[in-house]
This record gives structure tokens, C-alpha cells and sequence, in this order.
């Protein structure tokens, strides 16, 4: 193994656990009086970062200690892809601008609609018609409308919606 591979896979141990530092003092801001079942809101955080932070030290130890041995090359193309990357991006960036403003089955069918552009033009069969367009909503707004009546009408729990009726 030579000493770039080395540093690197250190480095991604390393990230690791700064990230599991840095949730540790996150969830210290957290309450930590006991609700439910006697587990409190800090609880899960607490763990999270506890689990990121043995990942983390196993890492380094994997990386110090040869290296990453059992690793499977790598697959693909040599270089990432883009145009669908931004499809992607751009539904998840369009889904948390517009969530409050046109509600959640609307944004998320939003977002449904635009990532399945990227998704198809990574695998080379971006199709950019009215037909496709149409289609693609229809399945969205049929996978987050029930979402949302389920979190709303069901579970009690809100969500934004376009009206205040609850069904939109």
C-alpha cells in the first residue's frame, strides 16, 4: 500500500470522528429529561455519535494496519456524472424551498418528477416529453399524497399542506 492510500484512508477515520465529536457537542444542547419509555431527546444523538465515533476509531485502525484490505474495486465510470447529479440536487434543494409554501404533496411530487430525470440520465434515457413529465407526476403525487394523509389524518403528525382542509 503506498503512503497517499494510507493517508487517505486515515483521513476518511479521521472524518469520521470529528463528525461524531461534532454530534456529541450537538447533542449536548439536546434535553435530557426522560419521555417516553424513560428515553430522552438526547438519547438517539448520544448513540448516533457514540456508534460514528467507534466506525471512526476502526477506520484508522483498518487504515494504520494495512490498509483497507477487503475492499472491492472500485465500479463505474472513472469520473462522476454531472448533469443527473443536478436533477438530483436541484429536487432535493426545490423540494425544502418550496415544502412550506406549496405543501408537502406538491413539493414532493416536485421532487419525485426531478429526480427521476437524473436517475434516467445516469442510465442514459433521459426523456424530457410532456407524456414523461405528466406520467412521472401522477406517480409522485400518488406516492406522497398517501404519505401525507397517512402523517396528517392518521398519526396526527403536521406536515405543510396547501389548504387547511388536511387532504391537501
Amino acid at each position: 500500500m503506498n503512503l497517499t492510500n494510507k493517508a487517505i484512508e486515515t483521513a476518511i477515520g479521521v472524518g469520521c470522528i470529528l463528525l461524531a465529536i461534532a454530534m456529541a457537542v450537538g447533542a449536548i444542547s439536546f434535553p435530557s429529561e426522560a419521555g417516553y419509555q424513560g428515553v430522552g431527546p438526547n438519547f438517539l444523538p448520544w448513540v448516533v455519535s457514540m456508534v460514528l465515533l467507534l466506525c471512526g476509531a476502526l477506520l484508522v485502525w483498518e487504515a494504520q494496519s494495512g490498509g483497507f484490505r477487503h475492499r472491492e474495486a472500485p465500479e463505474g465510470a472513472e469520473h462522476g456524472h454531472w448533469p443527473p447529479f443536478a436533477w438530483v440536487s436541484a429536487a432535493l434543494l426545490l423540494n425544502a424551498a418550496t415544502i412550506t409554501t406549496i405543501g408537502f404533496i406538491l413539493s414532493c411530487t416536485l421532487a419525485f418528477v426531478l429526480a427521476v430525470r437524473g436517475f434516467h440520465q445516469s442510465q442514459g434515457r433521459l426523456d424530457l416529453s410532456a407524456k414523461a413529465w405528466v406520467k412521472d407526476a401522477l406517480i409522485g403525487m400518488a406516492i406522497s399524497a398517501p404519505v401525507f394523509w397517512l402523517f396528517t389524518l392518521v398519526l396526527g403528525i403536521s406536515l405543510p399542506g396547501l389548504t387547511s382542509t388536511g387532504w391537501l
